[in-house]
């Protein structure tokens, strides 16, 4: 599916706040309720928009200490791969875990309440899945951009 100008705007002010009911987008779009609605019932439709979610301030929950983790695994068949991506899937802690390329295998996006957590889920949950054969562990200093708007 191309998407026209108007589609991009439409999907920016609702990646801005996808709470705005279909009257105020349509009148920040210039075009009628019914157009709005249809628009985005097509974006929807294609899988252009996969979701709708609340985006929660981790430090108002006791979850602001973030961690990206390198991990290397002991070899890279793809039995080893699955077992190693089924199991981190499961991880409540890990908010995002990306297969990369270069010295590292995984990068992971960790999230929990401070240090002492950290190394209690390095110890019991991350370093006992299967396969792992090294972990190198950045702390975030500060969030300079966090941006969920694609466009």
């Amino acid at each position: 599916m191309t998407l026209d100008a108007t589609d991009k705007k439409l999907l920016i002010l609702l990646q801005t706040d996808s709470k705005k009911t279909t009257k105020e987008l349509s009148l920040k779009l210039n075009l009628s309720v019914t157009a709005v609605y249809e628009r985005i019932k097509k974006l929807e439709r294609e899988g252009i928009i996969k979701n709708y979610v609340a985006l929660v301030d981790k430090t108002k929950i006791d979850k602001g200490f973030v961690v990206f983790c390198h991990l290397k695994l002991i070899q890279h068949t793809k039995e080893f791969l699955t077992k190693f991506e089924s199991e981190v899937i499961k991880l409540n802690e890990v908010l995002e875990c990306h297969h990369v390329s270069g010295d590292y295998d995984y990068i992971l996006k960790v999230l929990v309440k401070d240090m002492e957590a950290y190394r209690e889920f390095l110890v019991t949950k991350l370093t006992s899945l299967q396969h792992i054969g090294s972990t190198q562990s950045m702390f975030m200093i500060s969030e300079v951009k966090n941006s969920t708007v694609i466009f």
